[in-house]
């Protein structure tokens, strides 16, 4: 459901607390008190059949006894009474319900716990459950305190929302104490319905909020979580702690991979988090990354300075015209900038306006311990003024106790961002730089993988479908080499053979010295039968070899069959050993593990050199997740080794992403070693398990949806209408850069002369689960492909309306192009049961709005002059 009735939720005409009391220490009583002493300016009706009023308002016995259905309820009940209730409600129409009332999955009765019944009545009416568990919500704006929190949020632009009512409750008493607001302040509980992605949906659209801190014990829904989590990073900063680490390094590994793909960032500790909650909360967004320090100690600009480049950040560079201002104050020319212990508040004060004027610094942190000379607070009053009104970032750290406290309060009413220590302070920095990095990174538009490297999809399918059928569950080595084969994936040369004399036959045919391996099916890894055998230099040595392996595996693997590969031993002295691993989590699907290999990773127990992305890969994702490991500055060259292929390896990525998103039978797989030098990569190594077909929303992310690939003949020659890809930017821009001025004003409703690269990548770049652009492509006077036409239309949250626009290139507009485009999104958006196509138009735009009235669409007034409304009904009905 996403965010229906969340208007229900969020800004109620009414509530009704049911349950309210008056007794000490129920929820019922505290929640009633917050509600009535918090400012709520809508309709508050306690509901306790033994008592006439609560609070000063008249208590109504039940629920039928209401004026009206309240449009929030919140329900503090017995576990017992919860389904019955929300039905009640349910039926008198209401819409959203807060259940505080824990332990409902302990409550069984007619064979289902309370819980599933309580979700049960509320399908029934669409009604909207936050909880069970839940301490409650907070819009203070609103003077809504729908909780039964210790403390009222101070209303400002953060959003918190949390899992753990305790965490929440201590966010909200620090946050108190420092004078930081919020937006929203959320406390899922259980989160039976109304989870995270939900949340994310909302926050995104939300005009007062600024940015979003999640608290994560567990994540329900992968893929709407990463949809929305997504959405809502493009527009604003979302910070995210997980709270409890998984036993599983893999686990967290992926964990970390979701939270950086969809463009957020993750924290690691309360203090991180707390360090958000100040850095999210002042600070204004920033695009680079230079630092500028000011301090009246050198000790403390080192520190920084030594986090910062721990951080990967770096300082900035002062221009000759910011040193000679510096010289002209008799303060030093450097960056650490130390005024010492001494310096007059003027010298801080033209220090500052030099250092804010500087144009190679991104933001400025001040950093002050306290001295004898000049009391803090003098200081602090004397900047806070100038430091406010700066464009750029400031933080600051009063390094001390008691004798910084006051200055630190005059910052913090000023609403400059301050830290307890100089690693603090950067740190915060650092988490603005990241945020920034993994938009960036999202932004990149990746490089078009060649036509020859194109998978031969249907020969894979087959292959995996034929083990199966036969009963295996992991493929053989023929079978493992074939299917690495059908993705481009290159492999060391291998023969097979049946047995011994076999493989005598194939090692004189390869030439000694020579690998010999386990090849038959169902045997799992190699290494743990002794399937592997290196260095054989002779008939003897070999014959001996595999005698020996085939009663080991007779023995550890009785069902597995006969057979061996046989593989010349690969001479290349200066390659890295890496390893590829696909493992499925439990949450967020496929993850695709990229790291160190060989025998080196297994005996220094490397875990925490490996890296994890979610499919599917770019080329710009696969570079950034070998660029995060350990072994990437070896990759880079060093001594006398050359730098090794690093784009061979990125198609080694993107390839085995490609045959996880085509194969759902794929349940894991690990080419071990992987071979990368300046000559490319070659995998010596490779184990295939399959398992029945996982199901196809598994995977966190929708992968491109190459079943509506579509050719037809259109005017003479071959089109194909195909979903937009990251890779089409370049091929877009050249689209955009043929449309006539004036169907570029109709289409964006401005004269735009360029698309800027953050747009161009926003409109190749969409996330298939919420959006769909299809492209009428074909093949261009040079060979190459070219955008003939573009329809597109993002969804809402709800399924219910999908916002579409469409342009085809001037010089093919009147030749039926936009009809057949618009016809592929109606078909589309029909199919995944989309209510309506809407969208707006300029008043002269007659074209768009004569395709509408065709496919039986309407033209409807619009509140702003010389605009119009587009409606196209899609299930039958408005």
């Amino acid at each position: 459901m996403s965010t229906r009735h969340f208007k229900h939720l969020f800004a109620p005409a009414s509530v009704a607390v049911i349950g309210a009391s008056d007794k000490p220490q129920r929820i019922g009583t505290r929640v009633l008190a917050n509600l009535a002493e918090g400012g709520y300016a809508g309709a508050l009706w306690p509901v306790n059949p033994r008592h006439d009023s609560l609070h000063g308002l008249r208590c109504y016995g039940k629920v039928g006894a209401l004026p009206s259905a309240p449009e929030l309820a919140i329900l503090c009940t017995p576990p017992a009474t919860i389904a019955g209730l929300v039905a009640e409600l349910g039926a008198r129409g209401t819409r959203a319900a807060i259940v505080m009332t824990a332990g409902l999955d302990a409550h069984r009765s007619g064979g289902r716990s309370a819980r599933q019944a309580m979700l049960e009545a509320a399908r029934r009416h669409r009604m909207r459950i936050l909880g069970p568990g839940s301490v409650g919500l907070q819009v203070p704006a609103l003077g809504l305190n729908a909780s039964f929190t210790h403390l009222a949020a101070a209303a400002g632009k953060l959003a918190f929302v949390s899992q753990s009512g305790a965490l929440g409750t201590a966010v909200l008493d620090w946050a108190s104490l420092r004078g930081i607001g919020f937006s929203t302040f959320v406390a899922m509980g259980e989160g039976a319905d109304v989870d995270f992605g939900d949340l994310l949906d909302y926050l995104a659209a939300d005009n007062d909020t600024g940015a979003i801190l999640l608290c994560v014990e567990r994540v329900s829904c992968a893929r709407k979580f990463m949809s929305a989590g997504r959405l809502a990073a493009r527009g604003k900063p979302v910070i995210v702690l997980k709270v409890g680490r998984d036993p599983e390094p893999e686990a967290e590994l992926a964990f970390d991979a979701a939270i950086r793909r969809a463009g957020m960032l993750r924290v690691y500790s309360t203090e991180d988090l707390f360090d958000a909650v100040e850095t999210l909360a002042r600070a204004r967004q920033q695009r680079g990354e230079r630092l500028a320090v000011l301090t009246n100690g050198g000790g403390l600009g080192l520190i920084a300075a030594d986090a910062l480049q721990a951080g990967g950040a770096r300082l900035a560079a002062l221009s000759p015209e910011t040193l000679e201002r510096l010289r002209q104050l008799q303060a030093p020319q450097a960056n650490p900038l130390d005024l010492l212990a001494d310096a007059p508040v003027e010298r801080y004060s033209g220090a500052v306006d030099a250092l804010l004027h500087e144009p190679q610094a991104d933001a400025l942190l001040f950093l002050h311990a306290p001295t004898a000379m000049v009391p803090s607070a003098l200081i602090a009053e004397a900047l806070a003024p100038q430091l406010r009104a700066a464009s750029r970032n400031v933080l600051s750290c009063w390094l001390g106790g008691r004798s910084v406290a006051a200055a630190r309060q005059v910052f913090s009413d000023a609403g400059l961002p301050t830290y307890d220590t100089p690693e603090k302070a950067v740190h915060g920095f650092l988490q603005i730089v990241q945020y920034r990095r993994n938009q960036d990174l999202l932004m990149e538009v990746p490089a078009r993988v060649p036509a020859a490297a194109a998978p031969q999809r249907a020969a894979a399918q087959a292959l995996v479908s034929a083990a199966l059928a036969a009963g295996h569950t992991a493929l053989d080595a023929r079978d493992t080499c074939a299917l690495l084969a059908a993705y481009r994936i290159p492999m060391a040369a291998t023969e097979f053979a049946a047995d011994a004399e076999q493989a005598l036959a194939a090692a004189r045919r390869i030439g000694y010295p020579v690998a010999l391996k386990a090849g038959a099916h169902d045997i799992g890894r190699k290494a743990d039968v002794g399937g592997v055998v290196l260095d054989l230099e002779d008939d003897a040595m070999l014959h001996a070899a595999a005698c020996a392996m085939r009663e080991r595996v007779r023995r550890l693997r009785p069902a597995a069959g006969p057979g061996f590969a046989v593989q010349q031993m690969a001479r290349r002295p200066q390659a890295q050993e890496l390893a590829i691993r696909v493992r499925a989590d439990a949450v967020f699907g496929p993850v695709i593990l990229f790291g160190q290999g060989g025998p080196a990773a297994e005996a220094a127990e490397m875990a925490d050199d490996r890296v994890a992305g979610l499919p599917p890969l770019n080329m710009v994702l696969a570079r950034d997740m070998v660029g995060r490991t350990r072994v990437a500055r070896l990759l880079a060259g060093y001594g006398g080794h050359a730098p090794a292929d690093l784009e061979a390896i990125g198609r080694v990525l993107v390839q085995v992403a490609e045959m996880v998103a085509d194969l759902p039978e794929l349940a894991e797989l690990e080419i071990n070693p992987l071979l990368a030098d300046a000559d490319g990569v070659l995998a010596l190594d490779a184990d295939i398990r399959l398992a029945p077909p996982r199901a196809t929303d598994t995977m966190a992310i929708r992968p491109y949806p190459q079943e509506l690939e579509q050719e037809l003949a259109w005017q003479g020659r071959t089109i194909v209408l195909r979903p937009i890809r990251p890779e089409d930017a370049p091929q877009h821009l050249a689209f955009f850069r043929a449309l006539a001025p004036d169907d570029v004003r109709l289409r964006f409703f401005s004269a735009m002369r360029e698309l800027p690269p953050s747009q161009l990548a926003r409109l190749t770049q969409i996330d298939y689960d919420r959006a769909m652009a299809f492209i009428a492509t074909g093949t261009g006077a040079d060979g190459q492909p070219e955008t003939l036409g573009v329809v597109r239309a993002v969804v809402d949250a709800d399924n219910q309306s999908a916002e579409f626009a469409i342009i085809v290139r001037s010089d093919l507009k009147g030749l039926g192009l936009g009809r057949i485009l618009f016809q592929k999104l109606v078909d589309y958006f029909r199919g995944r049961g989309t209510a309506e196509l809407s969208g707006e138009a300029l008043s002269e735009n007659n074209g768009v709005q004569d395709l509408v009235r065709h496919f039986g669409g309407a033209v409807l007034p619009h509140a702003e002059a010389g605009m119009v409304n587009l409606r196209l009904p899609l299930q039958g009905v408005n």
